[in-house]
């Protein structure tokens, strides 16, 4: 099989829970270091214009979320799983409540401008300002509603000692027993807050929670080598995408193979993909196009929070 690309940029949450995915499965990986903020032209020239973090390619195929990231990982190696059969659903459903509730928590926990001085203490104001302005944009528009700063602070205790009980009561290590995804997704907003010595209290006044995140952050980021962005793009336009799925097409609202339609995030970060849409699935939408610098892609997204429009 084709080796595995992450383009992702350190200090990112969400690139963290993938690296620590790549880590839990004992993986070799590339890694592409991208821009935190837009533009990212070597990026969106794979992507064709999805602009989150992570993004996997293998080859000619590129996935976006990490929700399937996390699928496409436990293709590449099924053991130890992500999701532990008979805990499919609910260890699932405990991930995506982690990344979205308190992701969204822990963002404008990060943010407040006590944490962003010392966080970003060594940053030139005029680049805090340009990041600041780009995730204010990025989460303009879709319908995640921001969270403010005293609803966040409200909150979150009730949140943080939700956790610590389960953890209190649960058999195993992990937060249902063994390791899944639901662990990793939990992580990442954790790791985020223990950035900043403002935020830190907030994890580690909680010490059960504070072990599982160290037992989670334990698992490392498997074996990683450093790749260049224009190495990155000459692997896609020199491979030929995967076969598609052996599943059915199927579409409850009629979309075809071949039609030509836009594909984009339904919460942040909404901006639109165009290609022609080849597979739709119970769990993965996957559209192709043509880049003048990629190639023939392949762009994979998860059905769940995206969304299909006709061109």
């Amino acid at each position: 099989m084709s080796e595995l690309i992450l383009h992702h940029y350190p200090q990112s949450p969400f690139a963290e829970k993938a690296r620590l995915l790549l880590g839990f499965k004992g993986l070799s990986w590339q890694s592409v270091t991208i821009p935190p903020v837009m533009p990212k032209p070597d990026l969106t020239a794979l992507t064709g214009g999805y602009r989150k973090t992570p993004v996997l390619q293998v080859g000619a195929d590129i996935y976006c979320d990490t929700a399937l990231i996390a699928r496409r990982l436990e293709q590449e190696k099924a053991t130890p799983p992500l999701f532990p059969e008979g805990q499919e659903l609910v260890s699932q459903s405990f991930a995506a409540w982690a990344d979205s509730v308190v992701f969204s928590h822990a963002v404008a926990l990060v943010f407040q401008p006590e944490s962003l001085a010392v966080k970003f203490a060594k940053v030139p104001p005029h680049l805090l300002q340009v990041l600041v302005a780009d995730r204010s944009k990025m989460f303009g528009d879709g319908t995640a509603t921001r969270v403010q700063l005293d609803v966040a602070l409200h909150q979150w205790p009730a949140i943080i000692a939700r956790l610590e009980q389960q953890l209190q009561r649960q058999s195993g290590d992990f937060l249902f027993g063994e390791p899944s995804i639901a662990d990793f997704s939990m992580a990442h907003p954790l790791w985020f807050l223990k950035g900043s010595s403002v935020t830190s209290p907030l994890v580690d006044n909680y010490p059960v929670v504070g072990a599982w995140l160290a037992r989670v952050l334990g698992f490392g980021h498997g074996t990683a080598s450093e790749m260049s962005a224009s190495q990155a793009l000459e692997i896609a336009r020199d491979s030929a995408p995967a076969a598609l799925p052996a599943e059915v097409f199927e579409d409850p609202n009629g979309f075809k193979v071949g039609q030509p339609v836009s594909i984009a995030a339904t919460d942040y970060g909404v901006d639109p993909v165009v290609g022609e849409l080849i597979f739709a699935g119970r769990e993965e939408l996957i559209l192709r196009r043509e880049d003048e610098r990629a190639g023939t892609v392949h762009v994979h997204f998860p059905r769940l929070g995206f969304g299909i429009q006709q061109l």
